[in-house]
């Protein structure tokens, strides 16, 4: 591993090493989302539970991370992870609660699938929340600040990339897979030709359908 990544990756640790030697704290999770702007498909929440001492090369915000290494991170976290799991809400309940609530509701799912029960919670952004009984810290782009959040956007964005493939071959002419069913102008163009399917979020896509 460079010096450059080591240094890179010691200043995401920072924060929670301080929070494991200042405290009884033994698990801390992350826990970042994926899918909250697309006009089509789930919004995904991962959370993982890492080692005090993990430290995997290439750790990022997802953003940040190319979609082939992702997926080998991606590995790479579910091998060493204590604990992790996904919370996955669906378009249609998106529409019918909106996509914070439905974001705050797979966060409260991807915490009760975890198989241990953490000591504090690192999310990114997001606030008043059910965390099943468990403290939280909310820290805005944590998903570039903290590793174990990095980590979590990494679990959430792979797994949501890898249900808009599969959704691609259900429905290829929108073009899912290449997107991933965010508003490109041509899965625009697409929804303008074809109309909507069930995997579009109704309430996202009126500027751009008359169904």
């Amino acid at each position: 591993m460079k010096d450059k990544e080591i240094e890179r990756l010691n200043l995401l640790k920072e924060d929670e090493l301080k929070l494991y030697e200042n405290s009884k704290i033994k698990y801390i999770c992350g826990i970042d989302e994926a899918g909250r702007g697309p006009l089509a498909g789930p919004v995904v929440v991962g959370a993982v539970i890492l080692p005090k001492d993990s430290f995997i090369e290439g750790v990022n915000d997802s953003k940040k991370v190319s979609e082939k290494k992702r997926e080998k991170i991606f590995e790479l976290i579910k091998n060493e992870a204590l604990s992790y799991s996904v919370g996955i809400v669906d378009q249609k309940e998106i529409d019918e609660i909106n996509i914070l609530n439905a974001t705050k509701h797979a966060v409260t799912i991807a915490i009760e699938n975890l198989k241990i029960k953490p000591d504090l919670i690192l999310v990114d952004a997001l606030t008043n929340i059910d965390t099943k009984g468990v403290p939280y810290k909310s820290i805005i782009k944590g998903d570039a600040k903290e590793y174990s959040i990095a980590a979590a956007s990494i679990i959430a964005k792979v797994t949501r990339d890898r249900m808009m493939k599969e959704w691609d071959e259900i429905f290829p002419q929108y073009g899912f897979a290449k997107h991933k069913g965010y508003g490109t102008s041509a899965h625009i163009s697409a929804l303008k030709e074809y109309g909507p399917c069930l995997l579009h979020r109704k309430t996202f896509i009126k500027n751009f359908v008359n169904k």
